[in-house]
């Protein structure tokens, strides 16, 4: 998302980051991605239940699309992040038009599975009808 910040801002698009994690692992999330989005703490982590993101399998975690992901990072120079107190907390994808109807619910089986930026970014320009 972050190579589209400037068109999400030019679109008007506010984004938010949620997460469970509290403390040092979020401080160091907003250190290391240096985001110019709020991060919002879920504790009780009941945006995560209302969307469905509940708890991930190994083989989503571990499977080879996951590993390919972190090899692809590491390739990039990238450092992968010790993982978090719960690795099994599915993340994904929610986008809410204004008027509050959703226009994208996409919950991850894994940490490799996200739509791309280019499709959250085609939603927003087009108002694409929910999924």
């Amino acid at each position: 998302m972050r190579e589209a910040e400037n068109e999400l801002r030019d679109l008007e698009a506010a984004v938010a980051i949620v997460t469970f994690e509290a403390g040092p692992l979020a401080e160091a999330y907003l250190e290391e991605t240096a985001l110019p989005w709020p991060l919002l703490l879920d504790r009780e982590r009941t945006l995560y239940h209302a969307y469905g993101m509940l708890h991930a399998r190994n083989w989503d975690l571990y499977g080879p699309s996951s590993l390919w992901l972190y090899l692809k990072l590491l390739s990039k120079g990238r450092r992968l992040r010790r993982p978090g107190s719960d690795v099994h907390q599915r993340g994904g994808d929610v986008l809410i038009d204004p008027v509050g109807t959703v226009r994208l619910h996409h919950v991850g089986s894994g940490p490799a599975d996200r739509p791309s930026v280019a499709s959250i970014l085609d939603r927003v320009r087009h108002g694409a009808a929910p999924s």
